[in-house]
């Protein structure tokens, strides 16, 4: 059955918009709750007077899509996240998260508006539409970025993963002395005793 949207219902459309739905859904649900009327063709006079009648709110609910539009286009959206040692989020970001960071910022938007087309699961900026009404999209920006805790255990681990590194390089330089040198060495430190025992050998005579 058609229907003519008498108001936004995220699971089917924009007020304005001709819908199929079945005919119990229509008539036990749609059309008693006043959130759509019929759009039988068979009807057609009723059909253009509906629609004359909804010209008006879809031009009202038009003009808020395009404020919301303007608060929320070109915005950037930063989130910080715990990250695994595969490199990967602990989850993915969803539209629900994002619907909340804008009402935090005073911007109401239905989640099922925010498209995600692949899903975020890594650190990064990543761009995501929202479809606010019908031929009204804004494009937006997500930031991924690690939380704060676990960067700076990250960089203390690296730090002291740099150190044992340091360490290991100077004890293997240190057994990689060249072997002549210490035999020369031994040999110089020698010496001086063999003349000694020279010495005591000449006094003797």
């Amino acid at each position: 059955m058609k229907v003519i949207l008498t108001e936004n219902i995220s699971t089917l459309g924009n007020v304005g918009e001709m819908v199929n739905v079945s005919k119990g859904h229509a008539r036990n649900y749609l059309i008693p709750n006043n959130f759509a009327v019929l759009a039988d063709e068979t009807n057609k006079k009723q059909f253009e007077d509906n629609k004359r009648r909804l010209a008006l709110k879809i031009a009202e609910e038009k003009n808020k899509a395009l404020e919301i539009k303007k608060k929320i286009d070109g915005q950037t959206l930063e989130l910080t996240k715990k990250v695994g040692g595969n490199g990967r989020l602990f989850g993915t970001v969803t539209n629900t998260e994002l619907a909340k960071e804008f009402s935090e910022k005073g911007v109401e938007i239905d989640r099922r508006q925010i498209s995600i087309e692949k899903p975020i699961k890594t650190l990064g900026s990543f761009e995501v539409k929202a479809k606010v009404f019908t031929d009204v999209e804004a494009v937006f920006n997500v930031k991924v970025a690690m939380d704060p805790k676990q960067a700076q255990e990250e960089k203390a681990k690296q730090a002291a993963a740099a150190k044992r590194a340091s360490e290991k390089k100077k004890k293997t330089k240190a057994e990689a002395t060249d072997p002549e040198e210490a035999i020369a060495e031994d040999t110089n430190a020698e010496k001086p005793k063999a003349k000694v025992e020279k010495t005591k050998t000449e006094a003797k005579k």
